[in-house]
């Protein structure tokens, strides 16, 4: 086994021949990866979307099947759970207590301009 220092394996590995890459691979590295466009809908848009469009397919199949009666009878329903739901004391007061709170963050821990808040929260060179 023969032993080489690192000059003369830089050397070896420099003076290996190598295949010239194909034509516009750099081009199509940088379209997959930076220069990829941002995707249409975030995540949270497409669960929101596909909620809301299960609720139709749901509301038209009801229809379809039980027809106009059925539908009036569900949201009937609906609206006397709600109704029950925001009579009792303990949700309101719940509703109340939460709606004081945002209230009072709101009005008493004032605003601060969009540039203080991104030079605070900027990284120092220091650190």
């Amino acid at each position: 086994m023969k032993s080489m220092d690192d000059a003369a394996l830089e050397r070896a590995i420099l003076d290996l021949p190598l295949e010239e890459p194909p034509e516009g691979l750099r081009a199509s590295i940088l379209l997959a990866t930076a220069y990829r466009p941002a995707p249409a809908f975030s995540f949270a848009e497409l669960a929101v979307l596909g909620s809301l469009g299960a609720i139709a397919l749901w509301l038209l199949a009801l229809l379809v099947l039980g027809g106009g009666s059925l539908f009036v009878q569900t949201l009937a329903t609906i609206g006397s759970v709600l109704s029950r739901t925001f009579s009792n004391f303990a949700v309101l007061a719940w509703l109340a207590a939460g709606g004081a709170t945002a209230l009072w963050l709101t009005l008493f821990t004032g605003s601060q301009p969009i540039m203080v808040a991104s030079h605070r929260s900027a990284r120092s060179s220091g650190r």
